[in-house]
C-alpha cells in the first residue's frame, strides 16, 4: 500500500522555510513518506512563548485529523525544550536542529530501525561548528527562493532563547552560497532572499573573514541573470562598508531592510544587552536613505520589556517616525525560561498588551502613509499568488494578474489601507 506522503508545517523565520525544503528532501530520501499513515513534520519556532503554544496546538489538531500519521517535531522549540514535546502523547519523535537536516534521522520504516524506539534525538547545538551548504532546487509554493548563508548567534541578548536553539554563529562559504543562487536562478527564480539568524555577522568564522557586503557583491557579480537579491533581517550596527556601497549602487539589491532594533530607549537597549543605542539606529536609517532614497525599512520592536517605564516606551514609540519605519513587527514581551530577562522585574501583562497595541497602531499609521506616498508611481511587482505580489520595497500590492514568480510593471492607482492597488502595464518588465 502506498504511503500518504509527508506534510511539513513551518513556523517562524525565513531560515525555517529554507530548512523545511531540506527536511522534505531528506525525509523523502529516508522513506518517511512511504508509511501507510504518512507523516506530519513540525518545524517549530521558539522566539516567544506564544510561538511554542501555537505549535503545540497545531500538533494536537494534526493528531486528531491524522490519527495514523507519524508526527515529528523539530526546530528551535524542539531544540530548546525537547521535554515539552516528548511529554505530548501526540508526538512520535523529537529532533534537534542539527538532526532535522539529516536523512538518517527520519528513517522510520521497520527495515531501517532506530527511531521506532527512540523518541528524542536532540544533541548539544553548541557543539556544532559549521553550517552545511544544503542545496535546494526550489521552495515549495514560493515565488521567491531563500538561501541560508549563516546560522546561530554569538550574542546573548537578555530576552532571547534563539542561540540555545541555533548554536553559535556559523557561516556558509561564499562559493557554496553563489553556487546555490546560480542553481535557483537556473530553475527560474527571479528573486532570491539571503537568510540567517544573525546575518550581518556573516563570515567571521571563515578564512579571511569576508563580510556580508562582500558576499552580496560576489552574488550579484557572478549571477548576472538574477533580477532581484533581497536581504532578510539585519543588525544595523554590523553593516559593513561593502554592504553600504552595494545598497547605494546595486539596483538589483532590493531597497528594503528589516532591522533588528528591538527598542528605542537607551536604558532598555542596555538591559537587553543590545550593541546599539537609539541614535545609532536613527543615524543608520538617515545614512542609508541618503544612499538609496527609495529604501523602505521594517523593524522588530518589543513592547513591555522588563523595567520599561512609560517614558522609556515613548522613546520606542517615537523611533517609528524618527527612523521612518514602514513594516513593523511588534512583539509583546514574553519571558522565556532560561533567559536573564525572565528574572527581571516584569511589566504587568495588561500594560504590555496596551503598549503593543499602541506600537501596532503607530506602525499601521506609518504603513498607510507609505501606501499613500506611492500613488501614481510605477512599480516592479513580483507576483506571489492570486494576483498579489510585492514591490521592490516589499510592499504588498494587488495587481490582479500574472503567474507566481513573474515580475510585472504596474501603476499604483490607490490602496485599501493594507496593500497597494495597481493596474498592470502591458509592456515587458
Amino acid at each position: 500500500m502506498a504511503g500518504k506522503g509527508i506534510d511539513i508545517v513551518t513556523f517562524g523565520c525565513r531560515l525555517n522555510t529554507y530548512e523545511s525544503e531540506v527536511m522534505r528532501r531528506e525525509a523523502t530520501a529516508a522513506g518517511l513518506g512511504e508509511l501507510d499513515g504518512g507523516a506530519v513534520v513540525f518545524n517549530t519556532c521558539a522566539v516567544t512563548a506564544e510561538a511554542v503554544r501555537q505549535a503545540r496546538q497545531a500538533i494536537r489538531k494534526a493528531r486528531r485529523e491524522n490519527p495514523d500519521a507519524r508526527i515529528i517535531v523539530t526546530g528551535c522549540a524542539a531544540q530548546t525544550e525537547p521535554g515539552t514535546f516528548e511529554a505530548m502523547d501526540e508526538v512520535d519523535l523529537v529532533l534537534g536542529n542539527e538532526e532535522k537536516l539529516k536523512a538518517n534521522s527520519y528513517r522510520a520504516l521497520p527495515d531501517f530501525g532506530v527511531n521506532l524506539f527512540e523518541k528524542v534525538r536532540v544533541n548539544d547545538i553548541m557543539s556544532v561548528k559549521e553550517t552545511a551548504s544544503h542545496m535546494v532546487d526550489a521552495i515549495e509554493g514560493r515565488a521567491r527562493a531563500f538561501v541560508q548563508v549563516q546560522n546561530g548567534c554569538d550574542h546573548r541578548c537578555t530576552f532571547c532563547i534563539i542561540p540555545y536553539g541555533r548554536g553559535n554563529s556559523r557561516s556558509v562559504p561564499m562559493g557554496a552560497v553563489v553556487d546555490q543562487v546560480k542553481r535557483l536562478v537556473g530553475n527560474g527564480y527571479a528573486e532570491v532572499v539571503l537568510s540567517g539568524v544573525d546575518m550581518t555577522s556573516y563570515g567571521a568564522d571563515l578564512p579571511g573573514s569576508p563580510r556580508l557586503g562582500k558576499l552580496v557583491k560576489a552574488i550579484l557579480r557572478q549571477t548576472p541573470d538574477l533580477r532581484r537579491l533581497r536581504l532578510s533581517s539585519i543588525d544595523s550596527i554590523e553593516a559593513d562598508a561593502d554592504l553600504m556601497e552595494a545598497i547605494a549602487s546595486e539596483r538589483r539589491l532590493m531597497p528594503h531592510l528589516h532591522l533588528s532594533l528591538q527598542a528605542g530607549d537607551d536604558m532598555i537597549l542596555k538591559r537587553m544587552k543590545r550593541r546599539h543605542l537609539r541614535d545609532d539606529s536613527i543615524r543608520f536609517c538617515a545614512d542609508v536613505r541618503d544612499l538609496r532614497p527609495d529604501i523602505v525599512f521594517g523593524a522588530d520592536i518589543i513592547a513591555g520589556f522588563p523595567t520599561e517605564t512609560e517614558a522609556m516606551f515613548e522613546n520606542s514609540l517615537k523611533i517609528v517616525e524618527e527612523c521612518g519605519l514602514t513594516h513593523l513587527h511588534v512583539f509583546p514581551f514574553s519571558p522565556r525560561e532560561g533567559t536573564p530577562a525572565a528574572r527581571m522585574p516584569q511589566v504587568r501583562r495588561e500594560v504590555v498588551k496596551e503598549r503593543a497595541a499602541r506600537l501596532r497602531a503607530a506602525g499601521d499609521a506609518a504603513h498607510r502613509r507609505h501606501l499613500a506616498s506611492l500613488a501614481g508611481t510605477t512599480q516592479s511587482i513580483l507576483v506571489e499568488r492570486d494576483g498579489l505580489g510585492r514591490t521592490e520595497g516589499f510592499t504588498l500590492v494587488a495587481i490582479g494578474e500574472g503567474q507566481p514568480g513573474e515580475i510585472l510593471p504596474g501603476i499604483v492607482t490607490g490602496h485599501d489601507g493594507d496593500r497597494l492597488i495597481a493596474a498592470p502595464l502591458r509592456q515587458a518588465a
